[in-house]
């Protein structure tokens, strides 16, 4: 089921598909008008013609989240708490630092950073309700200092209920998804709040509303089908068929490569992924999968392998080998080592998951603190900084024609 392919045959799966998003912004386009226009009148029809909604109101109430409280396992709490606390301290890592310098010459340079003022999280709950992504979206905006913090999900389960109520996020949740919840929050209604970015993932008609919406809203990116490379040399055909099929199992659409100098590791791995398909829950989706958009490549060269991945831009990339990793140049987020499976950065490591696919890895990584800040330039120059700087500054504007940017110059001195 799961193809070995040679490098020369894998074109058509290295080269990046595009999200054939054409079709699917036809459908939404009207029903981001109708929300533009007739707010929640348009989002409470929506909500129940598409999430079935049964009642007259999107917002989860409090008497949701106790009832939800009361249908946990108990090992849920613990779990999350980990996870959180560790999510948290990631977070606070890649917080963008304000920092301030004085020059010789005068100048005082630096920067400040401010929150921005609201988000919104779309929170998948399809096939597989997401408690995981509500963490992963809603603990770097409140490390940034997000005061305003709406979710958004079609149909919240009770883990996803008692995980807003863990990060004291339960304010704004509304039972709203698809396009209707991206314009809601894009727009604002007399219900939900208007935020200044909108993260997530979601369906195709999610991406489509955030394709068409960016620039009206902040959005983190557009997101297609989820995606994994492996590279290795060597290794336990076990652990690499279980990675394999943990990204499969999300989506009939998800890809899962392995890259390999080994052909004798290549059969091993394709006899253990249909090995463990045979008793995996979810084999209907993770076989399709591997069998659409999954293979094994033999590569003839560590440095050819990571190439082939730079060509990917894969959202996730575990490597086996750690002295690969100044070759790579385009990853959404890297896994380092037999013991660091990406099912560990989904959950619990600290890094984000929400991460670009579709080859948009080649112009950012995941989303992270800084996507809810404003890293905002502040300069500050003497008299004496501002004379040196002068002649550079009314020769450079009068070349562009622009006289009275010159003469502001000039008036000072």
């Amino acid at each position: 089921m799961l193809r070995i392919i040679e490098l020369s045959q894998a074109r058509e799966l290295i080269t990046r598909k595009t999200i054939r998003l054409a079709e699917a912004e036809q459908v939404v386009a009207p029903i981001l008008e109708q929300v533009r226009k007739r707010g929640d009148d348009a989002l409470f029809e929506y909500a129940r013609k598409f999430d079935n909604l049964q009642t007259n109101h999107v917002r989860v109430h409090d008497v949701d989240f106790t009832a939800a409280a009361q249908r946990i396992h108990p090992t849920f709490t613990p779990a999350m708490e980990l996870a959180a606390a560790n999510i948290r301290e990631y977070a606070r890592m890649q917080m963008p630092q304000e920092t301030s310098v004085t020059l010789a010459d005068g100048r005082r340079l630096g920067q400040v950073v401010r929150p921005l003022e609201s988000m919104g999280a779309y929170i998948p709950a399809g096939r597989y309700p997401l408690p995981s992504t509500l963490l992963m979206t809603v603990i770097p905006a409140q490390v940034a200092g997000v005061k305003t913090i709406c979710i958004a999900c079609p149909h919240p389960s009770s883990e996803i209920l008692v995980a807003c109520d863990y990060l004291n996020a339960k304010k704004n949740v509304f039972r709203m998804g698809g396009a209707q919840a991206i314009a809601a929050m894009a727009f604002g209604t007399a219900t939900v709040p208007k935020v200044d970015r909108i993260v997530g993932p979601g369906n195709i008609y999610v991406s489509a509303a955030k394709k068409l919406l960016a620039g009206e809203v902040g959005i983190d990116f557009v997101a297609g089908p989820t995606e994994i490379v492996i590279i290795a040399a060597e290794g336990d055909p076990r652990h690499i068929a279980a990675d394999m099929l943990a990204q499969a199992e999300h989506d009939t659409e998800a890809s899962a490569i392995l890259l390999t100098t080994s052909r004798s590791l290549a059969e091993s791995v394709v006899r253990e992924v249909s090995r463990q398909l045979e008793s995996l829950s979810t084999s209907a989706v993770a076989s399709e999968a591997i069998r659409k958009n999954s293979a094994v490549i033999i590569v003839p060269s560590m440095e050819a392998a990571a190439e082939a991945s730079n060509q990917l831009a894969p959202e996730h990339l575990s490597i086996h080998d750690a002295s690969l990793l100044p070759m790579i140049q385009h990853a959404g987020s890297i896994f380092i080592g037999p013991s660091s499976p990406e099912a560990a950065g989904d959950y619990a490591s600290g890094p984000n998951h929400v991460l670009p696919t579709a080859g948009a890895a080649r112009l950012r990584g995941g989303l992270s603190t800084a996507d809810f800040v404003k890293v905002i330039s502040v300069q500050e120059l003497t008299p004496k900084a501002l004379a040196t700087l002068a002649t550079s500054i009314t020769t450079l504007a009068r070349a562009e024609g622009l006289e009275a940017h010159a003469r502001s110059i000039e008036v000072r001195l």
